[in-house]
């Protein structure tokens, strides 16, 4: 593959994936910033997509903005979006280990992320076949209108609050 037209897929595809209203409400509220995310997929995905290992300079390339960015810029935030992805898991493994996720404030954190999954299953078998019918459409449309209205209420903090729970059985 040409690297104009590597870079091309590449890029294309980190639009994709960014302007997707639940990537943009996951990433608003997670601990990446949009550059970071970009960063770490270009890291993480160059090579399921160009089918070889790229240096760092060339993943600096990939970038969205014209001139890409240096090579040390690049690692840079890299390093940063590994920080901040490993400290997240880790705090959710500090509250697993503290049995914080027994506790029922947590419960439509853990069915949103039920239903995400369950919509992304539906959403990868409807798109593997050769043309997905209309029902199908409308069903996905639905659960992902859905899914951003729970995420959306789910982002405010008082959701953990005593007073706000179950915010999920609403939308």
């Amino acid at each position: 593959m040409k690297k104009t037209q590597l870079k091309e897929n590449i890029q294309n595809w980190i639009i994709h994936l960014t302007s997707d209203p639940i990537v943009k409400i996951l990433l608003k509220n997670s601990n990446l910033t949009k550059i970071q995310l970009e960063t770490l997929l270009i890291d993480i995905l160059a090579l399921n997509i160009s089918g070889k290992v790229l240096k760092y300079d060339e993943k600096a390339r990939l970038r969205l903005i014209k001139a890409g960015v240096s090579r040390g810029s690049f690692n840079r935030t890299l390093k940063q979006a590994r920080k901040n992805t490993i400290e997240a898991i880790y705090t959710i493994l500090l509250l697993g280990y503290l049995g914080v996720f027994d506790n029922t404030s947590l419960n439509p954190y853990l069915e949103i992320s039920h239903r995400l999954k369950a919509y992304t299953d539906m959403y990868k078998d409807v798109f593997r076949g050769n043309k997905p019918a209309e029902e199908h459409l409308r069903i996905i449309k639905i659960l992902n209108e859905e899914l951003e209205s729970s995420l959306n209420a789910l982002s405010n903090p008082n959701v953990l609050s005593e007073k706000k729970r179950d915010v999920t059985s609403h939308s």
